[in-house]
């Protein structure tokens, strides 16, 4: 494992003067639609490739592939993703729990400084990754570069909770005795390996949301993305290992079906969950982690869908 202070130069965000937020995003300056049509000319050039896991930092490919395709013109071959099976998963989560040995004993400010070199790398590659976004959500390209800052944004914003409780440690409310003096502190300790499941809607947010709370915090990281959207996290996964993140720390595994996630999710090496998806799917994974040894935390985000009713009454143009 490299050293966790290595020097990684990142270059500085193309748009410095404009903060992109979901409130600001709806007026921007027309400099980011002429970034954004540059990016989307640079990513046409290297779509249809064969993309590999990403496993201890080394690009890994199975003996079956699948398609990621764009729904807005399934003719349109975005990458070919690798079809994982239970031995990559296997090898992900092993990879992890051997990295932890050492990621979960750095200094917190070490861990800090990782994550916020893949915030940054992550911030100048903002474009592309927004036209990914479109590409394989078919999202318009203001709500996919909304996704791709608040993803920046969630990194960063573990990173200012770690430092403004000084690691780990926060004071609690102390008592006085007589005679004594009693001091309260909360010391939180890593868990280990922390398994992300992320949905199709939001992968690049909700992959960074969990990780970087993860990985600050002393965890580390397999991420498998929904299969509909696993190129666009192939991309972010890059950012992660191009800033230097040490081998294992933060792996991606791909799998066409439920088959794989539960070869993920049956192994016994994993110590936390955090998982978007279906209400069926994430009251297997409920299930599952209560028949482990020990209480796992599992974070579940489940199956609400937001229904918009249009009657006939309705400006239809407004709603569409």
């Amino acid at each position: 494992m490299p050293p966790l202070d290595a020097s990684i130069e990142v270059s500085e965000p193309q748009l410095s003067s404009f903060k992109l937020t979901y409130a600001s995003m709806f007026n921007p300056p027309e400099e980011v639609h002429a970034h954004f049509e540059a990016a989307v000319k640079r990513l046409k050039e290297k779509l249809g490739n064969s993309c590999g896991m990403i496993i201890d930092n080394k690009d890994v490919f199975a003996s079956r592939t699948f398609d990621n395709r764009s729904p807005i013109d399934t003719t349109c071959l975005l990458a070919g993703l690798q079809a994982g099976g239970a031995a990559h998963a296997q090898s992900a989560l092993r990879s992890s729990k051997n990295a932890w040995r050492e990621w979960g004993h750095a200094h917190w400010r070490d861990r800090v400084a990782v994550v916020r070199r893949a915030a940054d790398k992550i911030e100048e590659r903002i474009y592309e990754l927004a036209v990914a976004t479109v590409l394989n959500v078919g999202k318009t390209r203001l709500e996919a570069l909304g996704d791709v800052q608040e993803g920046v944004e969630l990194l960063r914003s573990a990173c200012d909770n770690m430092e403004r409780n000084n690691g780990y440690i926060v004071p609690l409310v102390s008592e006085t005795l007589d005679g004594h003096v009693v001091i309260n502190r909360s010391v939180g300790k890593p868990y280990g390996v922390w398994l992300i499941i992320s949905p199709f809607n939001f992968p690049v947010s909700l992959t960074c949301g969990p990780a970087g709370a993860a990985l600050v915090t002393g965890n580390t990281v397999v991420t498998k993305p929904s299969p509909e959207t696993a190129w666009v996290v192939r991309l972010l996964a890059e950012c992660f290992r191009d800033a230097g993140t040490p081998d294992g720390v933060f792996n991606y595994v791909t799998g066409q079906n439920d088959t794989f996630g539960e070869a993920l999710v049956r192994r016994q090496e994993w110590d936390g969950i955090t998982f978007t998806g279906s209400h069926r799917t994430g009251m297997k994974i409920l299930r599952q982690a209560a028949h482990s040894r020990y209480p796992k935390p599992t974070i579940l985000e489940m199956g609400g869908k937001n229904a918009v009713i249009v009657s006939r009454h309705a400006d239809l143009q407004r709603a569409a």
